[in-house]
């Protein structure tokens, strides 16, 4: 069993008890427990595993009223306990815990991390078309996947294609990376545009965040390409 699922069973063992929570005396009770079975040592060693984990996590933190020896379940761990998705969520943030592009850490990491999924995948898939409009110096009347058809528009047979086009990859692949773009406004962005959208899964909005983020880091390496060509 992973040391997530360990630990998240010593968290409903602990949330079932009362008072301070110790780690020498929860291995204790652990290894009398287990006393009879002869891995003994193997399965304490898991749960002193798990109890670390909560605390990286910080699912258990320090009581501030004792000792440094005590513990208490965190508030986002009793969260996790009370809520059925708790966990679901939990591992929606785990995906988004390193850093986004710098166009998506403020509005859209704040409205997920409040539960507003719908606002959140609007904004970051708002982002890359500001970023895409930016970047190619398109007109404000272009929006959403024509937006990003004429941005990225194949080169083809000598003709110039789109600003952000890159004349150096095959035919083939400038026309996937137009079509990826115009998918995600189609998919992700147009929809929340017309009509309510029920973003009721964290893990799937998480997964239109990142898309975004690499979208956008994508738009990074064509200015990067154009600025070196102007060079």
């Amino acid at each position: 069993m992973p040391t997530r699922d360990v630990a998240l069973l010593l968290l409903r063992h602990l949330a079932s008890g009362t008072g301070y929570l110790q780690y020498g005396s929860t291995m204790s009770s652990a290894r009398q427990a287990f006393q009879e079975e002869p891995d003994a040592d193997a399965l304490v060693n898991r749960l002193s595993d798990a109890w670390c984990w909560l605390e990286a996590q910080a699912l258990l933190s320090r009581e501030p009223s004792q000792s440094d020896a005590f513990r208490r379940i965190s508030a986002d761990g009793m969260d996790l306990m009370k809520d059925p998705q708790g966990i679901t969520r939990f591992e929606a943030r785990e995906r988004l815990s390193g850093p986004l592009h710098p166009d998506l850490e403020d509005t859209v990491r704040t409205n997920f991390d409040l539960g507003d999924y719908e606002t959140a995948c609007f904004a970051a898939m708002k982002a890359v078309e500001v970023a895409v409009r930016d970047a190619s110096r398109l007109d404000n009347s272009l929006v959403g996947v024509k937006l990003m058809r004429e941005a990225f528009r194949p080169h083809d047979n000598g003709k110039a294609g789109g600003a952000l086009a890159d004349a150096e990859a095959e035919g083939g692949e400038q026309a996937a990376t137009a079509n990826l773009f115009a998918g995600a406004m189609g998919a992700y962005k147009n929809p929340a545009s017309h009509r309510t959208v029920d973003f009721d899964d964290p893990i799937e909005a998480a997964e239109i965040i990142q898309f975004a983020d690499l979208l956008l880091r994508q738009v990074e390496r064509a200015k990067r390409r154009i600025g070196e060509a102007s060079a």
